[in-house]
């Protein structure tokens, strides 16, 4: 019997007699690992934060295949993965040695994220997808059903859910010492790519090292472009999510953790325009939860593009480029920076001792789970695809506030169903179309 029988052999007896089962929902995962086996990686992205992706993989694990779509990353990524065979598409690696891999991590333009995540875990591949999980909010419903539905481990790349600080600050909402919550405001410096922009109409030659169709992915088809290609994807309508895409999983986690701040009602937008290619160069965005859990009905205000909350409310403390401020009737937490690293209490009140559950850190949370532990918080079912879900839910409103600082129209949102209740011409943007023969 050869050692990949022996090894496949192996998972299906530990799977069937119930070793290594994970919680994560209430079920169980098809296949994991056992403690002491090595995790066999497919890294889909390579470049940029692919790069600290794929060797975070590495150090768990063997690195079986590196997918990217420019030549000269690949070579890069290559040299530090011998051994690691190559591709451009991840389909044909899915198809090629998708028997050989246990887990694939994605760290792709937001527009593939869903795709290529649906693939692997269809096959039975454990996921990590970077931030934000998707580019839609029906594709983040999608991934989080299909991975409870397939009981794979799965996570999102939003670091720092596994900090310490941000779990304690979590923990201080809930003891009650904010006494009742009726507003959270989150800020970033976010965007620091252009936008604002017309789609170009000049039509520059492909670089050689660039494979621009697998790039393109599901996304309507249009001539490459350095506008896009590489880094400044983010603001564009058609491949990225705009800075409320790009950084509320790190700067809206913390809250979202502490008062469960899913399925909003409503949403609605102040922006310095846009023409719908590009998102707007700032914009203001105001969210409307219900009760919830015995927790108050409490709205969320999001800033970006310099924009900030009133100071004011920061009683004398110095506002941050960017971060979190929860007020509350007996007073506030004030969180500076993207990550909730630091924890300021406002008006009078003394920060209380909380318990909370410490991490090994974020990628070794999916590794441990992998192998048969807990699962990681930012797991798809339970956390990464809710949070994602309030997010987007955002730039709803945004594409309906496309007039320069005329407040939009208000989006009336029914969570269940993923519909705008009052707004079907946002109804692409909860679902867009799929292109070039790609699908969920």
């Amino acid at each position: 019997m050869s050692s990949k029988q022996t090894r496949r052999r192996f998972l299906q007896t530990t799977a069937a007699v119930g070793v290594g089962y994970w919680a994560a929902g209430g079920v169980s995962p098809r296949v994991s690992l056992s403690a002491n086996e090595e995790i066999r990686f497919a890294s889909v992205g390579v470049g940029g934060k692919g790069s600290s992706d794929s060797a975070d993989a590495g150090r768990s694990g063997k690195m079986v295949a590196i997918v990217d779509i420019d030549d000269s990353t690949l070579g890069k990524a290559g040299e530090k993965f011998e051994g690691a065979q190559k591709f451009n598409d991840y389909r044909k690696m899915l198809d090629e040695v998708g028997k050989s891999i246990d887990a694939v991590t994605v760290s792709t333009p937001d527009h593939c994220h869903a795709v290529v995540a649906s693939a692997a875990m269809k096959m039975g591949k454990h996921c990590f997808v970077q931030k934000p999980l998707t580019k839609s909010l029906h594709e983040a419903r999608h991934l989080g059903n299909l991975a409870k539905e397939m009981k794979v481990a799965t996570q999102m790349g939003n670091q720092g859910t596994a900090g310490n600080d941000l779990r304690e600050q979590a923990a201080i909402c809930k003891s009650g010492v904010l006494g009742k919550v009726s507003e959270v405001h989150v800020w970033t410096n976010r965007p620091v790519w252009p936008q604002g922009l017309d789609k170009p109409t000049d039509t520059p030659e492909v670089p050689k090292n660039v494979h621009w169709d697998e790039w393109i992915g599901p996304a309507p088809k249009r001539a490459f472009h350095p506008a896009y290609h590489p880094f400044k994807w983010r603001g564009w309508w058609d491949f990225g999510t705009g800075a409320l895409g790009d950084m509320a999983c790190h700067t809206l986690n913390m809250p979202f953790m502490g008062m469960d701040l899913r399925d909003p009602i409503s949403v609605q937008a102040l922006t310095s325009g846009h023409n719908k290619e590009t998102f707007p160069s700032w914009s203001v965005i105001t969210f409307e939860f219900p009760e919830r859990n015995g927790r108050p009905a409490v709205t969320f205000k999001w800033y970006d593009g310099g924009k900030k909350p009133d100071t004011a409310l920061f009683q004398g403390a110095k506002v941050a480029g960017s971060g979190c401020l929860i007020v509350g009737e007996k007073g506030s937490m004030y969180s500076p920076g993207d990550y909730a690293g630091k924890t300021e209490m406002l008006g009078g009140i003394t920060k209380p001792t909380v318990e909370y559950t410490k991490s090994p850190g974020h990628f070794e949370e999916w590794v441990r789970a992998i192998k048969g532990g807990d699962a990681a918080v930012s797991n798809f079912g339970d956390y990464a695809s809710p949070l994602t879900e309030t997010i987007l839910l955002g730039n709803l409103a945004v594409w309906a506030a496309a007039e320069k600082e005329v407040m939009g129209k208000k989006i009336e949102w029914d969570a269940k169903s993923l519909t705008a209740t009052n707004a079907p011409e946002v109804a692409h943007i909860v679902k867009p179309e799929f292109h070039n023969g790609y699908k969920l």
